[in-house]
């Protein structure tokens, strides 16, 4: 008997699956289309991904709005997965600044509740189209401590500079603690068995500090800002 998952999926999602090729590709097309004419005009904007889970009396929690809030202050639009916990305190700071506060929800099988302090929040069946506009719309990501989907996004993000398919921007985990081991294992095992190069590794920033993902944010827009003028 072939293996299945103790949670099965949602009607829509098997109807999706199920649906006409062609009808399927205009939804997708629809959802490209609906993220870039909301997205076009909000400029300099951080991606902040990290776990739903969090509550907000999570030291991690509290640390997410601290940082959005400095980053609003500094003139940056927050983008964010669009749910709860991580995803909320992202949003919080920057709509309290009165910063563009963006939430790119995802329809789930366990229903994802958009969260309140969203200027724009867009809603997708597709997480590769959601994906895109990340990676589109955004000069620098933060990675609170979160589960597969956050690693999903780190390591989307690393590839796609690895391999120079995006101009290389901040990649930051925060929090030492937790993601301590995994850039152990990194720099250990990957590198030892030699599948990344060691200078890999400068692509990925570690901190604790929000004023220092902020140093990293504003030193790279002005070396943004100064490629415009060439």
């Amino acid at each position: 008997m072939p293996w299945r998952h103790k949670s099965n999926p949602t009607a829509s999602v098997l109807d999706d699956f199920k649906g006409d090729q062609s009808w399927r590709l205009f939804r997708i097309i629809s959802e490209f289309t609906e993220g870039f004419e909301k997205l076009e005009h909000i400029g300099d904007a951080i991606s902040i991904f990290g776990s739903a889970r969090l509550e907000a009396d999570d030291p991690y929690y509290l640390k997410t709005v601290e940082l959005s809030t400095l980053l609003g202050k500094n003139g940056f639009a927050i983008i964010s997965g669009g749910g709860p916990g991580v995803m909320e305190a992202a949003n919080k700071g920057a709509y309290e600044q009165n910063q563009p506060s963006i939430g790119l929800n995802i329809e789930l099988p366990m229903e994802q509740n958009a969260n309140a302090y969203q200027d724009i929040s867009l809603n997708f069946r597709y997480f590769f189209v959601r994906k895109v506009m990340f990676v589109r719309y955004s000069m620098g990501y933060v990675c609170m401590p979160g589960g597969f989907g956050t690693l999903d996004e780190f390591f989307e993000a690393l590839t796609l500079m690895q391999t120079h398919k995006i101009y290389p921007i901040p990649l930051v985990l925060f929090g030492s603690e937790f993601w301590g081991g995994l850039m152990e294992w990194i720099k250990t095992t990957l590198v030892e068995y030699e599948t990344i190069a060691e200078d890999d590794l400068e692509l990925i920033k570690i901190t604790d500090d929000t004023q220092e993902v902020l140093d990293f944010m504003i030193a790279h827009r002005a070396w943004k800002n100064r490629q415009r003028l060439f």
